[in-house]
């Protein structure tokens, strides 16, 4: 595989969780405001805090998937584990859930200046 279609991909995957997460960050921002009565500025805080939880979540789970995902493949194969789980799909799924809090952080204080 090429570089540039590698990028490509890559670039589609985290892309496509942060358009979600940039198209979440509004609802969540005016969920907060109407239905639990945070001020506009207070509800683009917590959105951005959010954002940040699940990008963290993703960078650190992402590592996790590296470091050890071998050793886990190799422990369910002795253990004859159906599970399913590769590093290969969990590096992906992080990949897309840390665009998701990106995308959330990109958004949310634009979000708070505009509301």
């Amino acid at each position: 595989m090429s570089l540039a279609l590698a990028v490509r991909k890559r670039g589609r995957l985290v892309g496509g969780g942060a358009v979600v997460g940039a198209l979440a960050t509004p609802l969540l921002v005016g969920g907060l405001v109407a239905g639990a009565g945070y001020v506009p500025l207070a509800a683009a805080e917590l959105a951005f805090a959010f954002g940040g939880f699940w990008f963290g979540f993703a960078l650190l789970g992402w590592a996790g998937s590296v470091a050890s995902g071998e050793a886990i493949e190799a422990a369910q194969e002795h253990l004859d584990v159906g599970s399913g789980w590769t590093e290969r799909r969990s590096r992906r799924a992080m990949a897309r859930v840390g665009g998701f809090g990106a995308g959330m952080m990109v958004v949310a204080p634009v979000v708070g200046t505009v509301v």
